[in-house]
């Protein structure tokens, strides 16, 4: 069967799998399109050259488009042709600054981005890669430097808190910051070599850890537990709770009985963060427009990773049919502001997770204990990464270890045959109450 030619909507048709592949062009042997795991396509030029195979990388899609790619690949093969291994040595025409290249990719390297994307982009540019890497031409590069620039801003040296016209600029640096931004950039050198600035990328091989480090997944008593303080912050309210201490005369009259009942909103959105998985930044700018409660979709315009569907279930439903409903505001979470959403969910969270004493969850921790019941209930990873709204396995493939296990589940089987013959009560339950009614 011959191969088909390649064009852009083949290679953009192409999805991530296991491990990396690639596709063969029928119109130009030697040239095709390596596809890794994480969804990244670049294309390749394959030949032979004194009785070795050689591979060098052309660009990446979509930065550089079929044609594009397919022109440089031909120009690279009539070389090999003539005598000259191409993979041996840069092709190098111009050799730009961190800086110049940064504000290059800024212009012609990102439109694929959402603008959203892009204002963090260049917000990481600004403030961490430029005062430490700008100076710095792109050709000289070693991966010592991207490794020492991952420790100085893991370690705070970019890390700000002044004002400025008037207004206060916060960066944080940390680990997470630094992981983030040596990502941003070993994208921006991959768009380099696209450009032909470089032939190979200093960014490969620099260790920068992993995110999920710090990941909490909440189970039983703690689900429990959270199920309660939310229960009670919209009814009773929540027992106020001062800092050790602090002065008698400022604590409030009768400050042991002293409650404050959290805005049913709030709780609602905490919920919905649990019951759907979604992102904060989804709730919180959720409209009522993009609910449909009769067919349980929630209708998302716009997300992190585009437009998409959100599917809910039971509970969700509840939560949301329960909402009240403002007619001067279109959104479901609504603030203290007419006609605008909450903005953030930060003080009843601080309020919620200490009365139920969880200390250090974190907001996003429910998206994950989302997927990682689902992943834990044998419902398969490409199902989880579906209602999580990934646009990459690899995303959802950091729930792997808690997916459901085909031996445990048949240990489980045999044992409970075994313990119903001899009589003895095997009892389990999924269902954690999260509201009265709500499930």
């Amino acid at each position: 069967m011959s191969k088909p030619k390649l064009n852009n909507s083949l290679v953009d048709r192409l999805e991530a799998r296991a491990s990396d592949y690639v596709i063969w062009c029928g119109g130009l042997p030697g040239f095709g399109v390596r596809v890794r795991p994480s969804g990244r396509k670049s294309f390749i030029v394959q030949y032979d050259f004194e009785g070795r195979s050689r591979k060098v990388t052309v660009g990446t899609f979509p930065t550089l488009t079929v044609d594009q790619a397919r022109k440089k690949a031909t120009e690279l093969l009539a070389k090999v042709q003539l005598g000259e291994d191409v993979a041996a040595k840069p092709v190098v025409e111009e050799n730009p600054t961190v800086t110049e290249l940064c504000d290059e990719y800024l212009k012609k390297g990102c439109g694929h981005k959402k603008a959203s994307t892009k204002v963090t982009d260049k917000g990481c540019i600004e403030r961490h890669i430029k005062p430490l890497l700008g100076h710095r031409r792109v050709k000289d590069l070693k991966r010592r430097h991207i490794e020492d620039f991952f420790s100085a801003v893991a370690a705070g040296e970019t890390a700000k808190n002044e004002v400025i016209d008037g207004k206060r600029i916060i960066v944080k640096g940390g680990e997470g910051a630094a992981r983030r931004t040596v990502r941003l950039f070993g994208g921006i050198l991959t768009y380099a070599i696209g450009r032909e600035y470089i032939s190979e990328n200093p960014r490969r091989g620099v260790k920068i850890g992993k995110d999920n480090a710090n990941e909490r997944y909440l189970y039983g008593d703690e689900l429990r537990r959270l199920g309660d303080a939310l229960r009670e912050a919209e009814t009773v309210g929540l027992p106020w709770q001062f800092n050790e201490g602090a002065k008698a005369k400022h604590r409030p009259k009768n400050a042991d009985t002293l409650r404050e009942v959290i805005s049913p909103h709030a709780v609602a959105a905490l919920r919905l963060l649990l019951l759907t998985g979604c992102r904060l930044g989804e709730i919180l700018t959720l409209k009522w427009t993009q609910v449909d409660l009769e067919r349980g979709f929630l209708r998302l315009p716009d997300s992190k990773t585009g437009k998409k569907d959100v599917i809910l279930g039971a509970p969700a439903l509840k939560v949301l049919a329960d909402i009240p409903r403002l007619k001067d505001n279109p959104y479901v979470i609504v603030g203290e502001t007419k006609g605008k959403p909450r903005s953030d969910l930060k003080r009843p969270w601080r309020r919620v997770i200490a009365h139920a004493g969880l200390p250090g969850l974190r907001l996003h921790d429910l998206r994950h204990s989302f997927a990682s019941m689902g992943a834990a209930s044998g419902m398969g990873l490409p199902i989880v990464g579906k209602l999580l709204g990934h646009a990459s396995p690899s995303t959802t493939a950091r729930y792997a270890h808690l997916a459901d296990d085909p031996l445990r589940r048949a240990s489980d089987s045999i044992a409970g045959s075994i313990a119903a013959a001899l009589g003895v009560a095997s009892e389990t339950s999924n269902v954690v109450p999260l509201k009265e009614g709500a499930a």
